[in-house]
Formats: structure tokens, C-alpha cells, sequence
């Protein structure tokens, strides 16, 4: 990616975040006040996002196309494209939950595809990968009390349909009580690991140059966040409740699991 390209790659990425705070104030008090300058933001943000890709396609002589990177950032160009049509529209505002997390990582990732220097200290490159590492955790911690919740929660409900409750069923919260429970953990989870990906990315992005994307532990990492924005949404917007939301948030669970055994093998990276 040319240098100038790449700049007002990162500056639009910039004001993409922008909407991501947007998103994560939806998520957690089902209010944000943000949406009017974030939409600003996200407006400019296009506007740089095409010069970006413009200028690259003109220095290049092509369709920038030619590589993972300019793949990304023309699908989120097109994504945000999409969303300010649809907006303008039937003024969905409840999409932008979906919309401005996606776009904005998409961004991110399409602003990485040109290296940069390496650390150069120490202690910062192992306090970013602590604080990754922290966010990781945190957001575990999350998921646990969410995978109880769901598990409670089925149980119950099975328990319930019988009409046979047993005596372990009487002490447990009501399902609605379970159900914000469910609700309330799932929006720290997405708030922790969501700014457990971006610190994640960019910190693999200055430690292995351009290839860290190729990484298996980055691209389980990335689709499990993708799981999250997609369990938020249907939960959030779309009204997913009850056993739906539980079977789908124990989905999830699994698939960070998956993505915590992929990087079990950075402990040796950050112990040396």
C-alpha cells in the first residue's frame, strides 16, 4: 500500500472508532447520545476511505485487489457505502451496532498492510501484549458468568416445561433475572474483547510486520469476534432472547475457547 494511501487509510480508521465507541455505549446502556457525531465522523471517514483507495489504485495501475489487505479495505469501503444508502433510506440507526464495529476493523486491518518499525522498547511491546493479554482475560472472566447463566438458563426452562421443578430449580433467579444476566455479561465480554482484538492486532502487526494476519491463532481470534458482533446484534437489535440467546452465547463460548488453545503458544513469546 503507497505511503499516502496508507495515512489516510489510519486517519479514517481513526474516525471510524469513533462509531465503535458509538456501539460499545449502545451495547452497554441500550442508549448513546454519540450516533449524531459519529455518523458525522463516519461520512468523513468514507470520504477518506475512497481517497485512499483511489490514490492507491492510480499509483498501482489496478484494481486495488491484489492482496489481502486491499481486499479488506475495498469490502469495508463498500460495506460503509452500503450502511450511509440504507440510512439515508429507512434511517436504521439500530444497524450502526453492527455496521460501525465491523467497518471500523475492517479499516484497521486494511491500514496494517504496510510495515512499520519495530518496537522500540521492551517494555513497551511486553506492557501492550500484558494489557492484550489482560482484556483477554477479563473478557473470559465474562463469558464464564455468561455460560452459566445459559446453562441455568436452559435447565430451568426444561425444568419449568415439566412442571416438575426440582429443589435445585426453587433457589436458582427467575429466567427473566437469568436473562439479563445473560445480557448484561455478554455486553462486558464484547466491550473487553473487542479492545482485546484491536490491541491484539496491532501489537502483531509491529511484532511480525505484514504477516501477521497469516497467523491461525489471529484468524480464529478474528472470527470469534466476528461470533460476538453477530450475538450482540441478533440480542441487542433484533430481539433474541431466551433459549435462542443462551444456545447461541454457548456458541460462542466454544469458539473462544478455541481461539484461547490457539494462543496458548504466546506464552513462550512473552516469558522470554
Amino acid at each position: 500500500m503507497l505511503e499516502m494511501s496508507s495515512i489516510w487509510m489510519r486517519v479514517a480508521a481513526a474516525l471510524y472508532a469513533i462509531g465503535l465507541l458509538h456501539a460499545i455505549l449502545m451495547v452497554l446502556r441500550r442508549r448513546s447520545r454519540l450516533f449524531s457525531l459519529a455518523s458525522g465522523a463516519f461520512r468523513v471517514a468514507v470520504v477518506l476511505h475512497v481517497v485512499s483507495v483511489v490514490e492507491e489504485a492510480i499509483g498501482t495501475r489496478s484494481i486495488p485487489l491484489n492482496n489481502f489487505y486491499e481486499s479488506v479495505t475495498v469490502c469495508g469501503l463498500l460495506l460503509a457505502v452500503t450502511f450511509l444508502l440504507v440510512h439515508w433510506r429507512y434511517r436504521l440507526e439500530t444497524l450502526s451496532v453492527f455496521v460501525f464495529p465491523l467497518v471500523f476493523l475492517m479499516t484497521l486491518i486494511g491500514g496494517l498492510g504496510n510495515p512499520v518499525a519495530s518496537w522500540e522498547s521492551a517494555t513497551v511491546r511486553d506492557a501492550w501484549l500484558l494489557a492484550h493479554v489482560a482484556l483477554v482475560l477479563l473478557g473470559f472472566a465474562a463469558l464464564v458468568v455468561m455460560t452459566a447463566a445459559s446453562l441455568l438458563y436452559l435447565l430451568q426452562e426444561q425444568s419449568l416445561k415439566r412442571k416438575r421443578p426440582a429443589r435445585l430449580f426453587d433457589r436458582l433467579p427467575p429466567l427473566g433475572t437469568l436473562d439479563e444476566l445473560i445480557s448484561w455479561a455478554m455486553a462486558v465480554a464484547f466491550v473487553l474483547i473487542t479492545l482485546a482484538v484491536v490491541a491484539g492486532s496491532i501489537w502483531g502487526f509491529v511484532e511480525w510486520g505484514t504477516r501477521w494476519i497469516r497467523e491461525p491463532k489471529i484468524v480464529i481470534s478474528l472470527v470469534t469476534w466476528g461470533l460476538y458482533l453477530a450475538m450482540v446484534y441478533l440480542r441487542r437489535v433484533a430481539g433474541w432472547r431466551g433459549r435462542k440467546a443462551a444456545l447461541m452465547a454457548i456458541a460462542v463460548v466454544g469458539f473462544s475457547a478455541a481461539s484461547w488453545a490457539a494462543h496458548v503458544g504466546m506464552r513462550s513469546i512473552f516469558i522470554r
